[in-house]
């Protein structure tokens, strides 16, 4: 059995507060073996996939990550930088940004550490960091803007397993989505001006979100509604007229049926229909990654261009832009209220004090049960 998080407890620790940033993971290498190491983790979970087990671990074990791992690995390649993932490289960029803007708005320690569902670094090494850092409340922020059972509810699973063999589990509250957060669309708006202060804005804007298989959402999923609130309150910001934009789903896999419309037909068909000029967008993605860099900069550039279009422009995610952790800290001091002061508030002294006599009471206790107990001198 492995070695619990929590440490022996400590009366002279401040205790502080913290927030786990959760993303979805990447490989440690865009290698084969890599990358059947992490498909295995995240294929196997029951929320990803929902089918039962017996039917569909040995279709995984026996033709998927055999097959598979060496397909993504040459897509990987394409993207992967000289920091390594993109993904883990511009969370980890989140995850300083926020904690330097928690640092700036709340009185006492806070401290912010990165975890990713599939990989490394994992959701169970952000909770031992938190947790070795004095952490007694826990804030998960995932960052997925738009609720999914398969995204935040996964990362909702990973949490409780990683805090099921704590004897002292923190406090934790959980943020389910921001999909709607007003500094979380205005980042989105900003990010698009910003491009078309330099060229123009193309005849349409397209959305596109990762999507899920049609059975989820009909099984209640409320992903899908999430997506499209998200598009329309970008394009009122924005003032565009619905005929000006689109919502689509990418990131197929499997055979069943996915909710619709599908990002590579809906390139290919409003270049058919003779528009010329696209900008495509990706919301529910916090940071780029194979499915932003790859798939829609390369594969639905070349679906679009081949299609009779004439230019195809991806917006980057919003990163590690400065108006996007604005969004992110406002998100996350709105789920702290009641466990953080302001800087004002904060007063170092009188908790060093509080501090030193909750450690002169437990010495005073643990010598009374010693003299109690006929050992003491």
């Amino acid at each position: 059995m492995s070695a619990p998080l929590s440490p022996v407890h400590d009366h002279s620790a401040q205790p502080a507060v913290g927030v786990l940033v959760a993303n979805l993971g990447t490989p440690d290498a865009p290698t084969a073996p890599a990358l059947k190491r992490y498909l295995a983790e995240f294929l196997a979970d029951r929320r990803v996939v929902e089918l039962p087990r017996w039917k569909w671990l040995p279709i995984l074990h026996l033709f998927v990550l055999t097959t598979r791992p060496r397909r993504s690995a040459e897509l990987y390649r394409k993207v992967w930088t000289e920091e390594g993932s993109p993904l883990l490289a511009i969370s980890r960029r989140q995850a300083a940004g926020l904690a330097a803007r928690l640092r700036e708005a709340v009185g006492g320690p806070v401290a912010v550490a990165l975890g990713m569902r599939y990989g490394r670094p994992s959701i169970a090494s952000a909770l031992a960091e938190l947790t070795s850092r004095g952490c007694r409340r826990i804030l998960a922020l995932p960052l997925y803007p738009q609720y999914a059972a398969a995204t935040t509810g996964s990362t909702f699973d990973a949490l409780v397993a990683a805090l099921a063999r704590e004897r002292w589990v923190p406090e934790l509250r959980t943020v389910h989505g921001y999909h709607d957060r007003p500094g979380y669309v205005r980042a989105l708006a900003a990010s698009l001006r910003e491009v078309w202060r330099q060229d123009g804005p193309a005849e349409r804007l397209l959305f596109s979100f990762h999507g899920i298989p049609q059975r989820y959402f009909d099984a209640g999923d409320p992903y899908h509604c999430l997506c499209h609130k998200t598009a329309r309150l970008v394009a009122e910001e924005l003032e565009l007229p619905p005929e000006r934009y689109q919502v689509s789903f990418q990131s197929l896999f499997g055979k069943e049926e996915w909710i619709k419309p599908y990002t590579d037909r809906t390139v290919q068909a409003l270049a058919r229909s003779g528009v010329k000029s696209l900008d495509v967008i990706c919301p529910g993605f916090a940071a780029d990654c194979l499915e932003t860099l790859e798939e829609i900069d390369q594969l639905n550039r070349e679906l679009f261009l081949h299609a009779g279009g004439e230019r195809f422009r991806y917006i980057p995610a919003l990163n590690d832009r400065p108006e996007h952790l604005d969004a992110l800290s406002e998100v996350a001091l709105s789920h702290l209220g009641g466990w953080v002061e302001s800087p004002e508030a904060w007063d170092a002294t009188r908790a060093a004090t509080e501090r030193l006599a909750a450690v002169r009471r437990a010495e005073d206790l643990a010598a009374r049960r010693l003299r109690a107990d006929g050992t003491g001198g």
